[in-house]
């Protein structure tokens, strides 16, 4: 039995300067917030966001509050919200901010076809200098630590020249929000044609295209001669194509996968789980985290890493509108490693037979439509099915 605790944090800072970019990675939940607050209050040009989910909780309220007064000394401050992760917060949450001068604006307002497709990015971008990702949205479990709750997380403030692209985007995605917002062939459009920039600090964009989203294409392109793969998933359901490339990499060289022990979804650990055989065969390591709900959206492929919000599942790979960050650089992968390698004791390491123990049949057909909904309709939908899966409380003990 494992006592549900706060995460483990890493030894020491993770920081690292490559090809002219200052990067600081921020593992600790309430220093996420402290970081965010204080970018907020010396912003002196603009502020402009993109979030998922923001809540009116304790955290929400606070960052708002910084916003609102950026925007009462003269910065120019704008937001780009989901409408459908943010729906449990109302628009006059936002009214203070709109009086002092900001904007905000909500992403897939009306029921259309295009409504289930979510802007899963989280940006937030400071002065057109310093930009901040990560899997993390606006609300209290994802910006504190210390109690079970909360999600393990990570989040990046990234400043250097390649920053500009990410300014560039938010006018682009702003944009289409604002005068085009459901206009699905626009979308598309913005998506498809988005120019990918070659270098060792690269942004990466993805989208409701009719195949791979460009930042899955390049994981799929450096999966190919690839070696050595470690990945801390919150939710991991690809597709065969994906997951065969992930095997070849288990086989021929080293893959380690850290999954998500507990959640706020049953369903989408179940579909995980579904695949779990396969790798296992292929000679991967597979651990779940334990003490509390993991939420990392983190690939190390030999020398490179990827950090952002897009989870390894269909709807990431397909359809989501998200935002990864490419690093090449050696060391900096050995620091994302490091860090992998220190949530060990706090995993659960998954054997064929410990797989196979809780793999009866009838578990199996559980996993098998869990891993349809999740991957194919729609993981929120999945979390009320719930398909007799065991509820992952993330305040029990397993």
């Amino acid at each position: 039995m494992v006592q549900a605790q706060a995460p483990a944090s890493p030894h020491g800072p993770i920081a690292a300067d490559v090809a002219g970019h200052r990067l600081d990675v921020i593992v600790d939940g309430d220093e996420r917030l402290d970081r965010i607050l204080a970018h907020l209050s010396t912003a002196t040009n603009s502020v402009d966001m993109v979030m998922y989910i923001f809540e009116g909780d304790g955290a929400g309220t606070r960052i708002i509050d910084a916003m609102t007064a950026a925007a009462r000394r003269g910065v120019r401050v704008r937001a780009v919200i989901d409408s459908f992760g943010s729906s449990d917060i109302s628009d006059r949450f936002f009214d203070p901010l709109r009086d002092a001068g900001g904007s905000v604006t909500f992403f897939s307002r009306q029921w259309r076809s295009s409504y289930l497709i979510r802007n899963h990015q989280k940006l937030l971008l400071i002065d057109g200098s310093v930009a901040i990702t990560g899997g993390f949205n606006i609300a209290e479990p994802y910006l504190s630590s210390g109690r079970a709750r909360c999600w393990f997380d990570l989040g990046i403030i990234v400043r250097g020249p390649s920053v500009a692209r990410m300014v560039a985007w938010f006018e682009a995605i702003h944009h289409y929000t604002v005068k085009h917002d459901g206009k699905l062939l626009m979308l598309r459009r913005l998506i498809r044609e988005w120019p990918i920039d070659a270098g060792p600090v690269t942004w990466l964009i993805g989208g409701p295209t009719q195949r791979l989203s460009p930042w899955a294409r390049s994981v799929r392109t450096d999966l190919q001669d690839a070696r050595q793969l470690d990945m801390a998933m919150a939710y991991f359901s690809p597709g065969q194509g994906l997951l065969r490339r992930l095997g070849r990499v288990a086989r021929d060289g080293r893959a380690r996968f850290m999954m998500a022990a507990k959640s706020d979804n049953a369903a989408t650990i179940g579909a995980s789980r579904l695949l779990y055989g396969y790798l296992l065969r292929k000679r991967a390591q597979i651990w779940e985290y334990l003490p509390c709900r993991l939420h990392m959206k983190l690939i190390v492929i030999d020398d490179v890493v990827y950090i952002g919000t897009a989870n390894f599942d269909v709807r990431s790979l397909f359809v989501n509108v998200e935002v990864m960050l490419r690093i090449a650089d050696g060391g900096f992968a050995r620091q994302m490693r490091d860090l992998i390698d220190a949530q060990q004791a706090d995993c659960d390491i998954i054997t064929m037979s410990s797989h196979k123990a809780r793999a009866g049949w009838l578990t199996r057909l559980r996993w098998t439509l869990a891993w349809f909904v999740v991957g194919v309709i729609d993981y929120t939908v999945s979390r009320r099915l719930n398909f007799g899966l065991t509820e992952t409380d993330p305040d029990a003990d397993i």
